[in-house]
């Protein structure tokens, strides 16, 4: 955005879960405490005024949509839905016309857990790669026959729709999110700093070394994991690290190891291999995407790419 700050705009319906909605807005929030502004918006998608949430909380929501930028984002949080999704809350013709316009225009639209059935209803899921709550993976597949739902991942990304299983997983996808537009630095210090070493699962697209690697509870492994996100495209030889740890070079080796199935350098490694990664997806040429990530030319980020 020209302001160099981006919007994420929450579409809430009736019966939202808590979880679905603050999990996804605090890891924004948090990362715009960290340097990356971003504004948040909570926007109603069915009913104007409050929306009671499925606990029972009843919250705010304008009826006023912001301006978006491609850069922004849309994402609806899910609601209370057991087994089917016939009974949810319908979006307002309003709410689905800015959900497609928006993803039209190329921006990004998102949901947790039944807010998949959002996505659904304003015709956005139709031949592309989604998923949702385990216990809602069949009625979306019968509900939309043109979707692809893909079960059991924590999330799935296809063509700027991202859709995520529920509950906990909304801050996977979030911190997803903020990995792909800011660097998998950033993604870990805000997972840090909530407290989160969660492991995403799922094919290629879905899978982040950030996290992945990140579930343990070692604080001398997390604190050379830190350094080394924070400095991924640097040479970084193992001796510095473990000076800035305060253990030997031959401790360190084996905790990281243990903690991670990794060595120091196997790990600096899968970072730059998964940000190039990124890269070339966004159309950045194989020699550009390898200087990128800290490698003097193509030869060695070939060599990762193909084992």
């Amino acid at each position: 955005m020209t302001t160099g700050r981006t919007t994420v705009a929450f579409v809430l319906l009736p019966g939202v879960h808590l979880l679905d909605l603050a999990g996804p807005a605090q890891a924004f929030h948090t990362a715009g405490n960290l340097g990356h502004p971003y504004d948040l918006a909570y926007v109603a998608g069915a009913e104007p005024g409050e929306v009671l949430s499925a606990q029972g909380l009843p919250l705010t929501a304008t009826t006023e949509w912001p301006d978006l930028d491609p850069g922004d984002l849309l994402v609806v949080p899910g609601w209370r839905a057991a087994y089917d999704l016939v009974a949810g809350p319908r979006l307002s013709r309003e709410a689905a016309e800015r959900l497609r316009a928006h993803h039209a225009a190329g921006g990004e639209v998102a949901s947790v857990c039944a807010g998949a059935d959002a996505l659904g209803q304003a015709g956005l899921l139709d031949g592309r790669r989604c998923t949702t709550h385990h216990d809602l993976q069949d009625a979306l597949s019968r509900r939309y026959p043109k979707a692809r739902v893909v079960r059991d991942v924590l999330f799935t990304s296809d063509d700027r729709i991202v859709t995520s299983a529920g509950i906990a997983s909304g801050i996977d996808l979030s911190l997803h999110l903020l990995a792909v537009r800011h660097g998998p630095a950033l993604a870990a210090r805000v997972a840090r700093d909530m407290v989160v070493y969660a492991r995403r699962n799922g094919d290629q697209p879905q899978e982040s070394v950030l996290l992945r690697h990140r579930n343990h509870l070692d604080d001398t492994v997390h604190h050379v994991q830190d350094v080394i996100d924070a400095r991924f495209a640097e040479p970084l030889p193992l001796s510095a690290l473990a000076d800035g740890a305060g253990v030997s070079e031959r401790t360190l080796t084996r905790a990281f190891v243990a903690a991670t199935g990794l060595t120091p350098l196997r790990y600096q490694q899968a970072l730059r291999r998964e940000r190039a990664d990124h890269l070339l997806a966004a159309g950045t040429t194989m020699e550009s995407a390898a200087r990128a990530v800290g490698f003097d030319d193509a030869r060695m980020l070939r060599r990762l790419r193909a084992r």
